[in-house]
């Protein structure tokens, strides 16, 4: 059996790659900046913020719950959510890391 593309990569590189993919969707981003002023978790309500039907919705949360970026929580009929602070430690590791590598080129180069 051949190699899945993800494979090919280290971990480091898949789980970056994971959690930029869940990131590179508009609604996604909105959900994240929703939670991010809510300062507490949220039940219930994203729909309401976002131009977008329930199950839409639901379906942008489980792509940011798969890649780790929220959590969520059951309390009673609802599912409470809340941004995981792990995921943006890691996201701002890695581009303070790019940064600094960008910054330490040749300048002259391009």
């Amino acid at each position: 059996m051949g190699l899945t593309k993800t494979e090919n990569y280290t971990e480091a590189q898949n789980k970056t790659a994971l959690l930029l993919k869940a990131l590179g969707h508009p609604a996604r981003v909105a959900i994240i900046e929703h939670l991010l002023k809510a300062k507490s978790c949220v039940c219930g309500d994203i729909v309401s913020e976002l131009p977008l039907a329930q199950a839409t919705v639901s379906q942008h949360l489980k792509e940011l719950k798969n890649a780790g970026i929220i959590k969520g929580t059951v309390e009673g009929n609802a599912i409470c959510y809340c941004l995981d602070e792990r995921a943006f430690e890691y996201l701002n590791g890695y581009f303070a890391a790019l940064l600094d590598g960008v910054r330490s080129q040749n300048t002259a180069c391009c």
